[in-house]
């Protein structure tokens, strides 16, 4: 599928979320995504980087064990807080960022992390903690450098980076940057999905990450996709202006046009650079 024929694929799906909407998103990438999984396995699978059953994280490099440790890029997935997996030998959705990171010469790392509604608030802050913690004990064991170690997550993984950053205060000296797809960060209303994760309304300002996504000195790459639902694009915007209005200068950021909620992250490491081009000139000014 050419280009063109891609956009307006994505573009007739319009705004809409949900399994039906993932489904067709992941067939127009699979030509493109099921070569590379075939072709690049992990170097490790299913690290536990903590006690529960999903405390699992895949490794992804190309080539042998390299003479230089490389930047680390872990990648968060999205799915409301309720769904999701890190792929590798069940699919490559989500572990095709880790792939794409191999291809460029990092160490991709995939997690998974504890889902609601059996994990609530703060879970999935604490479960990206618990990997970043393993990755600075453990990555140089598999070519990555401990010392730069770089995060990349969609959708309800950019919430869980953002919390991570909410709970614990030396993130900027765990991290060396944030790279936030689509995600929530408190500048818009609970939704009656979200209390799957984060309890009532009347818990809901305290527990969302605003305040530390707003200050933080660590760098940031936000970006949003065009036909991100509303609210999306109304969290994007309105980080965007929270940080000018502190920093006095706005973070590395991205619209994604011709995407969606989902292809956003999908189309890594496909024909379509746009986002990658940022991504990897961001990665490249920190690492």
């Amino acid at each position: 599928m050419n280009a063109t024929s891609m956009s307006a694929a994505i573009a007739g799906l319009g705004y809409a979320m949900g399994p039906q909407v993932v489904g067709q998103c992941r067939a127009l990438f699979g030509a493109e995504q099921e070569p590379i999984a075939e072709r690049l396995a992990p170097v490790a699978l299913d690290c536990a980087y903590g006690p529960d059953p999903r405390h699992r994280l895949d490794l992804y490099r190309e080539g042998g064990m390299p003479e230089l440790l490389r930047p680390v890029v872990l990648f968060v997935h999205g799915g409301g807080f309720l769904l999701g997996d890190k792929g590798g030998e069940s699919g490559w959705a989500n572990a095709h960022v880790g792939r794409w990171a191999a291809m460029n010469g990092m160490l991709g790392a995939v997690m998974n992390y504890r889902l609601a509604p059996a994990h609530m608030f703060p879970s999935g802050g604490e479960d990206v903690a618990k990997a970043v913690d393993w990755l600075c004990t453990n990555a140089a064991r598999f070519g990555g450098d401990p010392q730069r170690i770089l995060l990349v997550g969609t959708s309800a993984g950019s919430v869980h980076l953002a919390s991570f950053m909410k709970l614990r205060d030396d993130h900027a000296s765990l991290v060396r940057g944030a790279v936030l797809l689509s995600g929530l960060y408190g500048y818009t209303p609970l939704d009656e999905r979200d209390e799957f994760y984060y309890g009532p309304q009347a818990l809901y300002a305290q527990r969302m990450p605003r305040e530390a996504v707003a200050a933080t000195g660590l760098p940031l790459l936000i970006a949003c996709a065009q036909f991100d639902p509303p609210r999306f694009q109304a969290e994007w915007a309105g980080l965007l202006q929270e940080r000018l209005e502190r920093h006095g200068r706005l973070p590395r950021c991205h619209y994604a046009s011709g995407h969606n909620h989902y292809s956003l992250a999908m189309h890594i490491g496909t024909a379509d650079r746009r986002l990658t081009d940022e991504m990897l000139a961001f990665f490249a000014d920190l690492a």
